[in-house]
């Protein structure tokens, strides 16, 4: 999705993302083939220590640079860079892709998406963490340590997580829904108040992957099977990605919806152009405290609708992932600890609505009053589907949104699309 959503900055745009094209094949490239190799760079440099920069999306919340600031006035020897990405999750991918084919030593740690892992891995370009580079994993949300791991080796340090959560005006709708028909059937008043009724991100990227996967997820069907095969071909799944096909075709996803991610979308529904909105926990803290936000005094937040009750999300978030062509490694693996400290995680979670990787944090009481949304947000990451684990993700997300896109659209039936999807996903997996 544009983004960066959950990690650090979050902002905007989170999200998600990934891009397409972006590093489609890879193999090739540089670090090497597969597993941990990459010419012995995996080896090299643990004992480093001086200046270290660390690479990430745009930092739109204000949270890197205090961080930064706070580290580098504690380690004047071993001072921190930030080198600030865009926005765009792609672009974002590309930069880091180009830097690790160039073997840039000057890369330390970077933000890695959660779909990003098993590529950077798989191609020996992330630092295995594990025995002298090892890190405390006790007390993070499972599905964090799952997504910054590959092939059961954690290759990142998880930094924050995301799930989605559906926002809506409290002031019309006082009790949420908690199916999609439930919610469709609310579109009325979105009607009878001249607004669109629902929205995502559906604009042919990263953040439709995540909208169809939840909405085929959300209806009982899933992506992949239990052996990670693709599952399209199911009346579950034809009734998930059915259900955004018939809301566009209906007007209850307005037509210039197509066109949303983050960004877009959040912005719709701050202007009161929506009644529901899907997306990141990024948006509260934007929703809440910009100035021409409509909805900051009634703003409700909820767990995503699905067939009878609450829906599946897909996993968000990022980690710190230290580069195996790091000089100073020992300097990276210490900030990356600095990264997951409870101290810091709360500084994300209160600066940035960032989701912290700590369990305990979601109980926090203090966190919960400045955050009523955490405990939702606890039950959205838990029970969270994570997007197909593959070296090839860039290709099996493209195969995802292209015909997720086109059957949304009415350009392609719903079946063929699903069909066409499968064999797609099947040829790139191969």
């Amino acid at each position: 999705m544009k983004t960066r959503k959950y990690l650090l900055p979050v902002a905007a745009a989170g999200v998600l993302a990934l891009s397409l094209s972006a590093c489609g094949g890879g193999g090739s490239s540089s670090g090497g083939g597969g597993g941990n190799s990459g010419g012995g760079d995996a080896a090299a440099n643990m004992d480093g220590r001086g200046p270290i920069t660390y690479v990430q999306g745009k930092d739109n919340s204000n949270v890197v640079r205090p961080l930064i600031e706070k580290w580098n006035a504690a380690h004047p020897n071993e001072k921190v860079t930030f080198k600030e990405q865009t926005d765009q999750a792609d672009q974002q991918h590309d930069d880091l892709v180009q830097n690790f084919q160039a073997k840039n030593a000057n890369y330390d740690v970077v933000s890695v998406d959660v779909v990003w892992t098993a590529e950077f891995a798989a191609k020996g370009w992330l630092q295995p963490l594990k025995d002298k580079m090892a890190l405390d994993t006790s007390g993070m949300l499972k599905p964090t340590l799952d997504a910054a791991s590959y092939k059961g080796t954690l290759y990142a340090a998880p930094e924050s997580s995301d799930g989605g959560i559906l926002y809506y005006r409290k002031d019309l709708v006082p009790t949420p829904p908690k199916t999609w028909d439930e919610m469709m059937s609310m579109c009325s008043i979105a009607k009878s108040n001249n607004m669109g009724c629902y929205a995502g991100q559906f604009s042919k990227y990263e953040g439709l992957t995540v909208n169809a996967s939840e909405a085929i997820n959300s209806a009982g069907g899933s992506v992949l099977d239990k052996d990670g095969k693709p599952s399209l071909t199911t009346d579950d799944a034809k009734a998930g990605l059915g259900n955004l096909a018939k809301a566009y075709a209906d007007g209850n996803i307005p037509k210039e919806a197509i066109t949303y991610k983050e960004e877009e979308s959040r912005q719709a529904f701050q202007d009161g152009k929506l009644l529901f909105l899907r997306n990141w926990p990024y948006v509260y803290n934007l929703a809440t405290t910009e100035g021409s936000s409509k909805v900051k005094d009634v703003l409700g937040m909820t767990a995503l609708p699905g067939k009878s009750g609450p829906g599946a999300s897909s996993l968000g978030g990022h980690s710190a992932g230290m580069s195996v062509y790091s000089k100073n490694k020992a300097t990276a693996l210490d900030f990356m600890k600095f990264l997951t400290t409870e101290e810091t995680q709360k500084f994300f979670a209160t600066q940035g609505s960032l989701a912290p990787v700590l369990t305990k944090l979601y109980d926090d009481k203090d966190l919960v009053a400045k955050l009523p949304y955490l405990p939702v947000l606890k039950t959205s990451i838990e029970n969270a589907v994570p997007r197909p684990v593959t070296p090839f993700y860039p290709a099996v997300s493209k195969a995802i949104q292209d015909n997720a896109y086109s059957a949304i659209k009415g350009e392609k039936a719903v079946d063929a699309a699903l069909s066409d999807m499968q064999k797609s996903i099947e040829t790139q997996s191969k």
